[in-house]
């Protein structure tokens, strides 16, 4: 049990390294005051453009990466059969770091470009068919919010896919553990996009443009 709450503890500690507020307090302006008021690479996309919104999801990439090669090396030999499960606590704790930083009154991002690197750092092959499903419905419809939200359900569908195939090789146990903490990440991305959701079933969500109007997200 000790391994992995260290391992939620690393990942909530890379989490709370806000790349778009950062970012933003470079170019003399606090995020949160602008546009959806969200630390996010959307937000960063529309307040500063392009340049500024690429910067701030390479950030939110990179400290899910950092996370997973910290438990990684820790952990890599000791607890090789594990090591699934102890990735994926550290991806929930990058995920509660970038929705939920102390330091910014609990007020963070959304969580779905940290869960994209998890789904790469996790494993490639799962990460292909959710960023060509988000990809696809947001040039499609032009909403981010439902490409965000299939990304994160299309990704839990292929995570259990993998593992009754055996491709994670864990115990039935560490399975339904790994499954469990996949859900909860799922669970908590729709939960932050409640508002996108009631938007999407009453037919009033604002499509995605770039500097545009709409309900930025992250």
């Amino acid at each position: 049990m000790k391994e992995r709450l260290l391992c939620l503890i690393i990942g909530y500690g890379c989490g709370l390294l806000q790349t778009g507020y950062l970012l933003g307090e470079l170019r003399g302006i606090d995020i949160r005051k602008h546009g959806s008021g969200n630390a996010g690479t959307t937000n960063m996309l529309r307040t500063l453009g392009p340049l500024w919104g690429l910067l701030t999801l390479l950030g939110d990439f990179l400290k899910c990466f950092v996370a997973i090669l910290i438990v990684t090396r820790l952990f890599g030999e000791s607890h090789a059969q594990l090591l699934p499960v102890l990735k994926m606590y550290a991806g929930l704790g990058v995920t509660l770091g970038h929705d939920y930083p102390f330091y910014m009154k609990w007020k963070g991002g959304k969580g779905v470009a940290v869960a994209g690197a998890l789904a790469i750092a996790f494993d490639p092959l799962l990460a292909l068919p959710v960023f060509g499903g988000v990809l696809l419905l947001v040039f499609t419809t032009a909403y981010l919010s439902l490409g965000s939200l299939a990304a994160f359900a299309t990704f839990t569908l292929l995570a259990l896919i993998a593992g009754l195939r055996g491709n994670f090789d864990l115990t039935g146990p560490q399975f339904a553990e790994l499954m469990a903490l996949v859900l909860l990440m799922t669970g908590l991305a729709y939960w932050k996009h409640r508002a996108n959701i009631r938007r999407l079933l009453s037919g009033t969500e604002r499509r995605t443009y770039i500097h545009g109007q709409g309900h930025e997200h992250s």
